[in-house]
């Protein structure tokens, strides 16, 4: 199961920062590291979220950017011309799913439909026949360092039932007790920030710890 570091920051200079510490401790040439942005509308809190400031950062890290925000249409072309390769966007929030997939294959980038715990697996099942990528966010989105819901499980379940070839990304509440049943239950990717980020030793030990799950 793969693990990718998340950030979820106020500032731009302590997402620099985080990811000069990702630098340390992952393999350069083919790793993601995964960016949190929140508008303070589709979320009850505001992050940092210009992609203004990511076109300046000079990283081999490849860029996941989780667009927590409402009307990702408005926003997907700025963030992919900053330099994402890989953008998350909520099904809670966006109205033509046809218009921001022909930007992404436009781009040669990648899309992933996140759902809230809150969304239904129905609703997710809509789209099975559009993205073949999905994230189940297991916490309320914007702040991190909330505890996982674990109702999101059956929604992972649904999605591995339905299409054993979807790839499945976990976010929110991540640590080694979680990452084992979410991949216990189908995941592929999780995502972790506090774990990693906030672990007692380093983040390097935190992420090792994940990997050997």
């Amino acid at each position: 199961m793969e693990v990718i570091p998340a950030i979820n920051e106020k500032t731009f200079e302590e997402v620099a920062k985080k990811i000069k510490i990702a630098e340390d401790f992952l393999p350069l040439e083919n790793s993601w590291i995964h960016i949190d942005v929140a508008d303070g509308i589709f979320t009850p809190n505001k992050i940092w979220d210009n992609p203004g400031d990511l076109a300046s950062l000079k990283t081999k890290l490849k860029l996941e950017v989780h667009l927590m925000v409402e009307k990702p249409e408005q926003q997907i072309e700025n963030w992919l011309k900053a330099g994402a390769r890989r953008l998350v966007i909520h099904l809670e929030a966006f109205t033509e799913p046809n218009f921001i997939l022909r930007l992404i294959k436009q781009y040669n980038a990648e899309i992933i439909l996140a759902a809230n715990p809150i969304t239904p697996a129905d609703a997710i099942g809509l789209y099975l026949g559009s993205f073949a990528f999905f994230q189940i966010l297991a916490v309320d989105p914007g702040l991190a360092g909330q505890k996982f819901q674990e109702k999101v499980l059956e929604k992972i379940k649904f999605l591995r039932s339905r299409n054993p070839a979807v790839k499945i990304e976990v976010d929110g509440g991540i640590d080694l007790d979680t990452a084992k049943i979410v991949k216990a239950a189908g995941a592929d990717i999780i995502v972790s920030a506090s774990y990693i980020f906030n672990h007692p030793n380093s983040p390097a030990v935190g992420y090792e710890e994940l990997k050997a799950v």
